[in-house]
Order: C-alpha cells, then structure tokens, then sequence
C-alpha cells in the first residue's frame, strides 16, 4: 500500500509540475521583496496567498486546450474502454481457447508537427493505428499529412474541430455543428471511401466537464444522438497521461502505459499527437515492441465489434 501510495504522490507531483513551481516562485518573489524592502510581513504575506490563488485557480479553471486523462472530471480511463463497443476475439472460457490479445493505439489532437514522427514509428514496426483528429488553428498545416495516414492503412476518426469544451458541450446542436466543420476540412484529405463513423468525445463519454456547460444529461443525449446518427464512440482503458502539465518523459510515458496494461486482454491506449507531445513520439517504438513481445497484435478501432 506505501508503495502504491507513493507512486500516486509522485504521479500528482509530475502531472501539476508547472502549478507547484508557479507557487513556489510567488513565494520566492515575495520573500526577496520583504527581506530587501524590510516590509510588514502581513501584506507580503497576503500579496503572497493572493498570488497562489490566482495560480490554483489557473489550474482549476476549464479550458479549450487538451486535458490529461486522469483528472477527475473525465472519463475514468480503468473502466472498460468502449461504452458502445465491446472487443471481438474475447476468451471461449467453456472450450478452454486462449484469449485473443489485441491492441488499439489511438492517438488524440492531432495532426501536428510530432505525427511524421508517430507515422515513421508505425510504419517501421508495421502496426495500424487509429487518429481521433481536429481542424483547430494549430492543426490547419499539418491536415495534409492525412493523406499518407490513410495511404499506410490507418484509420482517421473524428475528435471535434475546436476540442473547445465551453463550445461544443453548451448544447448537442453545438456539438454536432463543430463536429460537421471538422468533417469539411478533412474532405480535401481523405478519400471519400475512408469511412468516419468513430468519433472520441473530448473528455471521454463519461466525462463530467461537460456539465458545466450544458447540464448534467449533455453526454447521455450526444452518446444517444450518436448512435441514433450511425456513429460509434470510443473511450480507451490504458493511458499514457502524456498531455498532462510538466511534459512527461518518454521513459515515464512509457511506463504509464505499461502500467496500466496490467492483465488486460484487450487495450485501447490513449495517447496524444501534438506539438507538445514528441515525447510520446519518442516512446512508441518501445511501447510498440512491449506489446508485440508480450503477444498482442494490432488492430484499429473500426473492427470493434457493436454491442448488441
């Protein structure tokens, strides 16, 4: 249990990095200014307590950009990944058969300037892989790398165009206007006959963020709009926890994910294709090679099988 513990304690330390190091500079500041100024120590001290407010609240307040996979307000990344899908090749326990190991990597937020990186890694190892993309600002240069995404046989699936969680999670309407614009800018990029019906909700389909904006019931309609819209969504079970603060090593990403396999059969990994991401980049060539060595094959999530 201590260890289990303190490996939470430095996980929280690694994913708030960048909080922990703003407060500790106000405090910082603060201190220099009192000790050279010869102030009242109460409103330094208040200037001070201030300032980490400001910070907590920086960190506790919602924004457009991508989020990690362990805040308390997505998706719980341990439950079974697709609430829609189940796996196919699962265990025959009554004929005794080994279970069908089978990995599905997913990248989020992409493409950007790390997703030549993440394609020269795939194709080198020969594994499929699945893009939940966007059409956001950033994003706009890189579409054209779409293109050779498709042509070495991976699978484009729908992420949102803004991943603006005020914006698209207001109303299902909203939600399905920027999902419409993100399907626009990708015609000029993927081949009419490469089918995007799976879509990753930002925040994952439990998430809880989105009710800030559009009540508590806004997941279960899109999920119930989905489907009724012939799209299937996907969640993941394994996360890198590669787009948290304080940019995580390739080692540390690699052992999040090997971490969270554990004894699953079945794995959908969650990582993330950004500028700001090239660590994961960096991992996946060791990621790719655990899986292979432990007996999994890969696969996209387009041969997920539908509940029934």
């Amino acid at each position: 249990m201590k260890k289990k513990e303190s490996a939470l304690f430095f996980s929280y330390l690694r994913a708030h990095i960048l909080q922990i190091a703003f407060l500790l500079l106000c405090f910082a500041i603060f201190a220099v200014i009192l000790y050279l100024y010869n102030l009242p120590a109460d409103p330094v001290l208040y200037a001070a307590l201030l300032c980490a407010a400001a910070g907590l609240g920086m960190h506790l307040l919602p924004g457009g950009a991508p989020v990690g996979c362990t805040q308390e307000d997505l998706a719980d990344t341990r439950a079974v990944m697709a609430v829609q899908a189940s796996v196919s090749g699962s265990t025959d326990a009554q004929s005794g058969a080994a279970a069908d190991k089978v990995v599905y990597l997913t990248f989020d937020d992409g493409p950007s300037a790390t997703t030549e990186s993440v394609l020269d890694t795939l194709k080198a190892e020969g594994v499929p892989a699945t893009f939940f993309v966007m059409a956001a600002d950033n994003n706009e240069e890189y579409l054209p790398l779409l293109e050779r995404t498709v042509q070495e046989g991976h699978l484009i699936a729908l992420h949102t165009c803004s991943h603006d969680y005020k914006s698209i999670y207001k109303s299902p309407d909203a939600y399905w206007d920027d999902l419409q614009k993100l399907r626009e800018k990708l015609l000029p990029y993927v081949p009419a006959d490469h089918e995007i019906k799976w879509l990753r909700f930002p925040g994952g389909s439990t998430n809880t963020v989105s009710h800030r904006y559009g009540g508590s019931d806004i997941m279960k309609k899109l999920k119930a709009d989905a489907e009724s819209r012939g799209f299937t969504y996907v969640d993941w079970n394994v996360c890198a926890e590669d787009s948290l603060g304080g940019h995580p090593s390739a080692s540390t990403i690699y052992n999040n994910i090997i971490r969270e396999v554990g004894d699953k059969n079945t794995c959908v990994v969650l990582m993330h294709d950004t500028n700001a991401t090239k660590n994961t980049a960096a991992a996946l060539p060791d990621v790719i090679r655990w899986f292979k060595n432990a007996g999994y094959r890969f696969d996209t999530v387009d041969h997920l099988e539908k509940k029934p």
